[in-house]
């Protein structure tokens, strides 16, 4: 099974990490590697999320208030979104 990040959702990792590391030194390599492990964890139970809407997914991230939006199509892995849990909730509707 292969992963892929929307380009958008590429943008949204980098700038909570950015974030992160602004807040604390150290912080945003931690957010990474939490999404990293979220995203192996979804690799290997891609079923185990609850589905949010149509065939997306949510898979919530441990110690951030973020989740990562997923797709399954096949054996391609597609992650939509890095959404903070604490914003505007339907924004990334529509991504494909």
């Amino acid at each position: 099974m292969v992963a892929s990040f929307h380009d958008l959702a590429k943008v949204e990792l980098n700038e909570a990490a950015q974030y992160y590391e602004a807040e604390s030194a150290g912080l945003g390599a931690a957010f990474l590697a939490e999404a990293e492990r979220s995203v192996a964890a979804i690799l290997e139970y891609p079923e185990s999320s609850p589905i949010v809407r149509g065939s997306v997914r949510r898979r919530i991230l441990r110690r951030f208030p973020y989740g990562l939006l997923y797709r399954m199509r096949g054996e391609q892995l597609r992650i939509l979104a890095v959404m903070n849990l604490r914003r505007r909730p339907a924004y990334w509707v529509g991504r494909t």
